[in-house]
């Protein structure tokens, strides 16, 4: 059975992207994308998003479709990275999109950062929360190590299935959002440049 998302904003609002249901995926609920993207506002304009375990690729497109400079998906199923490749080829934003097919753990591990600040958004599959919190929790810790000042990291995680707290390599904590079942956790890279009139990447009110 196939179903469909959106792309929410920007030059490819309106957009579709199929794909066939499958219990182990769970693409990000829209109301959750418009939430994320509303609350890294201003911060996506020219700047790199890794979408680690793209799955659909649905945040992938909604970060380009709202400006992102360059955005790198990162999905293991072969069939679905195929996919991806395809919505980028009918899209016409191959200059935007790249995708890597590719377990997302061993990704991260060997991944080497861009000289610019970026945004990860991970959202891994509900399983891996039981099944591999150690390997995840060393991915964020790794993302938090490599990844320049001003970046944004950002976990999807899931409000039934609770982990305790996600690393925090700087101590600078996490900003949870929850919206129902779902929460965005967010954690930005101290900026020893910044300035008191930085502007600050969250913006959105929590919902319950």
């Amino acid at each position: 059975m196939r179903t469909e998302v959106r792309v929410v904003s920007g030059i490819l609002r309106g957009r579709k992207i199929e794909f066939e249901i499958n219990p182990l995926m769970r693409p990000t609920p829209q109301r959750v994308r418009e939430a994320l993207f509303s609350i890294l506002g201003v911060s996506l304009n020219g700047i790199a998003f890794f979408d680690v375990f793209a799955g659909t690729g649905v945040n992938g497109f909604e970060a380009i479709s709202r400006g992102a400079s360059k955005t790198t998906f990162i999905e293991r199923d072969f069939h679905l990275a195929q996919a991806i490749e395809r919505y980028i080829k009918k899209f016409n934003v191959g200059h935007l999109g790249h995708v890597i097919c590719t377990d997302a753990y061993r990704w991260a591990a060997r991944w080497i950062p861009i000289k610019e600040s970026s945004i990860i958004f991970i959202s891994p599959p509900f399983i891996d929360f039981k099944n591999q919190l150690d390997e995840l929790f060393s991915m964020v810790r790794s993302f938090q190590e490599k990844v320049k000042p001003g970046s944004v990291v950002v976990v999807q995680t899931e409000s039934e299935i609770p982990i305790g707290d996600l690393p925090d390599a700087e101590g600078s904590g996490w900003d949870k959002r929850v919206y129902g079942r779902n929460e965005l956790q967010f954690w930005v890279k101290n900026d020893p440049n910044a300035t008191p009139e930085d502007p600050e990447p969250m913006n959105d009110e929590s919902e319950s």
